[in-house]
């Protein structure tokens, strides 16, 4: 996972953010091994990432509980030859569905937003297959789904999810405090030998989808 985070310009991924000098950041989200994200935080930072998904040309797949939510994405991905909303983003029930097929060319992003405790629904099997799933806070039972993932973003914590993250991935007490002050824009990215903090970076263009940089929803 050395290419989990990395200076742009390097290979592929999408930039997510900047580093603490303003340096642009990338994160290999679409890669040709299937690949688990958890994402701990407000639904803003979740939809951004769907975006930029979008952007590289990824089918995205969103399981939900909330699908007004999601709206703003799927109508971001404009519409198809006939008229109707793009195929490329499809907003689907927290139930198992058949998902497109992911290929180099046409990779794809599923969204598991279900909660603080989510369902195997749609673990990633294939190659260029990238399961998102979105928690809302950080919950014990959630530990294992955590443990597993191949890369994890942290917005701010309060104090007792900052411990409980601290016990998850065994975190020096220095980490576990920066969880807690960390702000709106602020965002963790956690993995194998990796602590990267990035600032977030919003395009105009998301600004008027999704709003000001945020940390809850």
């Amino acid at each position: 996972m050395l290419d989990v985070v990395s200076p742009s310009g390097d290979r592929g991924g999408m930039v997510l953010g900047s580093g603490m000098q303003g340096e642009p950041l990338t994160i290999s989200v679409l890669r040709s091994a299937p690949t688990r994200v958890v994402m701990v935080g407000g639904l803003y930072l979740a939809r951004q990432v769907a975006l930029r998904a979008m952007a590289t040309g990824a089918w995205i797949t969103i399981a939900t509980g909330r699908p007004a939510a999601w709206q703003p994405v799927a109508r971001a991905a404009g519409e198809g030859p006939d008229g109707r909303p793009s195929p490329l983003v499809q907003i689907r029930r927290l139930s198992p569905v058949e998902l497109p097929r992911p290929t180099e060319d046409g990779p794809l992003l599923v969204v598991h937003d279900g909660g603080h405790v989510p369902q195997e629904l749609f673990p990633p099997r294939s190659p260029w297959q990238t399961t998102m799933y979105v928690l809302p806070y950080l919950h014990p039972q959630a530990g294992g789904t955590a443990n597993s993932a191949d890369l994890v973003l942290l917005q701010r914590l309060p104090v007792g999810q900052a411990q409980l993250a601290g016990r998850i991935w065994r975190l020096p007490p220095p980490m576990v405090q920066q969880l807690t002050t960390l702000k709106d824009d602020q965002v963790i990215a956690l993995g194998r030998n990796l602590w990267r903090p990035m600032r977030l970076v919003t395009t105009p263009r998301e600004q008027q989808i999704l709003g000001a940089v945020r940390r809850g929803d």
